[in-house]
């Protein structure tokens, strides 16, 4: 198992940086990759003839705020990026200048009354927040002064604009709270839903808020340096029933992208069983990972040396990915958050999931 971010590079050019979604969101390409074999070229309307009458699609629920703020300490320009609620109500966020904050100081925001105390502060960047406003007249304060915090890949010189508030939200969103959208989820419709219902293919949800973290490089070289931010996560007693129920019958488990695989492998005990869940969750799924709860995932294409491509070679096994990456820059599939997505099979062999 390698321990080098640098085994888990690529070339990617810019070309095939995505900035906006596929028209339909499921005329998105798929790259269908079985545990051995060829490659398969498809799209994502094609997902229900892939899988079988009996599987479980698991999808996240969460649903993006917008989280990037315009502050300011006196007259000082502050940016914040909220990260996740803690839960005594305060905010951990990442904030640019975070230096110069101290605890005690006060934000302020243009044209809004709310206002933000900096309780703490660390080491990394982070600050943890506690506004005075919350409940509605939180959310209301965040629709007036925040705005979505696109990947930094997404070129938006001006900022987010109407579109994005709709093409940057899945069809599962249900619970606010996420930083960034779970991708995967962006490519299904409500005939998508519909195909999946009349195959045979049931559906569950479970929570993850995805963090600021997600966008934050592995610095250095040495991958077991890298720490994961935590994010918050819930699965209900039904959702693990179901899923319990579905292994059990012979059915599989399909992760909708990797912020529901993280969770699920989260609650999962060894033997595969999968737990209720309600809490933090800040595992670091990287080859050498043994997987206990999902059999299949679906994903967009992730940044080089990023930690999702390292869960990624993991699951489907190193080389095997190295190849599907290579596969899809060659054919031009689009890539991150607005691209193509594919669909992994887990690697069956004891060694497939090493580098």
């Amino acid at each position: 198992m390698t321990d080098l971010a640098s085994d888990f590079d690529f070339d990617l050019p810019p070309a095939l940086i995505a900035d906006h979604p596929a028209r339909p969101r499921d005329s998105a390409r798929l790259l269908d990759i079985p545990a051995a074999g060829p490659f398969h070229d498809r799209i994502v309307r094609d997902l229900p003839s892939l899988l079988r009458p009996g599987d479980l699609l698991v999808a996240n629920d969460t649903a993006v705020i917008p989280a990037q703020l315009d502050a300011r300490r006196g007259e000082a320009r502050v940016g914040i990026t909220l990260d996740r609620i803690l839960p005594d109500g305060t905010w951990h966020a990442l904030a640019r200048n975070a230096r110069r904050l101290r605890a005690g100081d006060v934000l302020t925001f243009a044209g809004v009354a709310t206002t933000a105390e900096i309780v703490s502060r660390d080491a990394e960047g982070g600050v943890i927040l506690r506004f005075d406003a919350e409940g509605e007249a939180f959310d209301a304060f965040l629709q007036t002064a925040g705005a979505l915090a696109l990947p930094p890949y997404i070129a938006r010189p001006d900022g987010p604009t109407e579109a994005d508030r709709s093409d940057y939200r899945t069809i599962f969103s249900e619970h606010r709270g996420a930083v960034a959208a779970p991708t995967a989820g962006l490519h299904f419709t409500p005939g998508l839903l519909a195909g999946l219902d009349a195959a045979g293919i049931a559906r569950r949800t479970l929570t993850l808020h995805v963090g600021a973290g997600t966008f934050l490089p592995v610095r250095g070289d040495s991958i077991a340096a890298h720490r994961m931010h935590a994010e918050r996560g819930v699965i209900t007693a039904g959702t693990a029933t179901a899923i319990n129920a579905t292994r059990a019958a012979g059915g599989r488990i399909v992760a909708v992208g990797t912020t529901t695989l993280r969770l699920l492998e989260s609650a999962a005990d060894p033997d595969g069983t999968i737990r209720p869940f309600d809490g933090d969750t800040a595992v670091f799924i990287r080859p050498g990972y043994r997987f206990r709860a999902v059999d299949m995932l679906m994903t967009n294409f992730h940044l080089p040396r990023s930690t999702l491509f390292m869960l990624v070679c993991a699951f489907a096994g190193y080389q095997r990915m190295r190849d599907a990456y290579a596969h899809a820059v060659a054919d031009g599939y689009r890539f991150y958050s607005y691209g193509d997505a594919c669909l992994l099979h887990r690697a069956t062999s004891p060694d497939g999931a090493s580098a």
